[in-house]
């Protein structure tokens, strides 16, 4: 039986099950509400948002354009270091665009420790342009 996720992993969960499910909610609930104008986000190709209210209109932005996409994350690093935590990823992403190749991103989100759990002050995700080659 799998080891239980721990409360980093969970967090990092809720912020693609609420992309993958299109919930303004979720989304709204993953991300730090403490200190509004240190949030960051950088969605693959655009320019980098700061501050809450910027970050939760882009996820509902993107959520209401996207008709269908799931989320298989590889390479999954934690890191927790006091009251922060990073999680680095690649994103192997399904959409109904998709044709031949899925698209891959290598993602970053650092984490705040709050009393009601792990928050999400960073999200930077950038495309992977083509197959790596490791020596």
């Amino acid at each position: 039986m799998p080891d239980a996720p721990t409360p980093v992993e969970a967090a990092n969960a809720a912020l693609y099950r609420a992309f993958e499910t299109g919930d303004v909610d979720l989304m709204e609930a993953v991300w730090d509400a403490e200190e509004p104008q240190a949030l960051v986000c950088v969605h693959p190709g655009w320019p980098m948002l700061r501050g809450r209210a910027g970050v939760l209109r882009s996820w509902s932005a993107v959520m209401a354009n996207t008709e269908y996409i799931q989320f298989f994350l590889t390479d999954v690093q934690v890191v927790v270091n006091g009251d922060t935590a990073v999680v680095t990823c690649t994103e192997n992403v399904l959409t109904s665009a998709d044709v031949g190749d899925n698209a891959a991103v290598v993602a970053t989100n650092v984490f705040v420790r709050r009393a009601d759990g792990w928050r999400l002050v960073v999200h930077h995700g950038s495309p992977v342009l083509g197959r790596l080659v490791h020596e």
